[in-house]
């Protein structure tokens, strides 16, 4: 079962990741096989790591807690907050290298009479824009409804909003949400 993990740096850690940097690689060289994205989220110029994205394909929720708690960067105390949700993942295309990037986010509660299959989660039945690289159903702890939605886009925040809003608006039961979105890099060893 996918889950997607986002955990939050700490104000003013970039030298220390740098000094764990290897530990985190050798860690997620782990789960290599299991891994659906990953990769920082980055400050809007693109020079400073504001946190990590990983979406992983685990057993259940306690091997998904694990794999965030056992992560060397939250060991360290280099993470400030950790959000762990199961994913239904709804596209997964290949990020290019040096390509400009967003992670758009929204979450919300479940909204009664919310889509409660898969077809009707889809990606509103169209051949999806070709610069979303990503997206996933969040789901509720019984994996039944959509609780919020994650998307990587290949667009800088204002257009990457664009983008994603019809999806999250769907998702959401017809409401409009709101959306946050933060630069994303795709990660991992090159």
């Amino acid at each position: 079962m996918p889950f997607y993990v986002y955990a939050q740096d700490q104000p003013d850690v970039a030298d220390q990741l740098m000094e764990w940097c290897e530990d985190h690689w050798s860690y997620m060289d782990r789960f290599d096989g299991r891994l659906i994205l990953r990769g920082p989220t980055v400050s809007d110029d693109g020079e400073e790591h504001t946190g990590s994205v990983h979406v992983v394909d685990l057993a259940d929720r306690a091997a998904a807690e694990r794999f965030a708690r056992e992560e060397p960067f939250w060991k360290a105390g280099l993470y400030r907050d950790l959000t762990v949700v199961a994913a239904e993942v709804l596209l997964s295309r290949e990020p290019e290298a040096d390509v400009p990037y967003t992670l758009v986010t929204a979450q919300w509660p479940l909204p009664t009479g919310a889509p409660g299959d898969a077809e009707q989660r889809g990606l509103l039945g169209a051949e999806p824009d070709s610069r979303l690289i990503f997206v996933a159903a969040l789901m509720d702890r019984e994996g039944v409804g959509a609780t919020g939605v994650a998307a990587v886009v290949r667009a800088l925040p204002d257009e990457a909003r664009g983008l994603v809003q019809p999806f999250a608006d769907r998702l959401s039961g017809g409401r409009r949400v709101p959306l946050t979105a933060q630069r994303w890099e795709r990660g991992g060893r090159n």
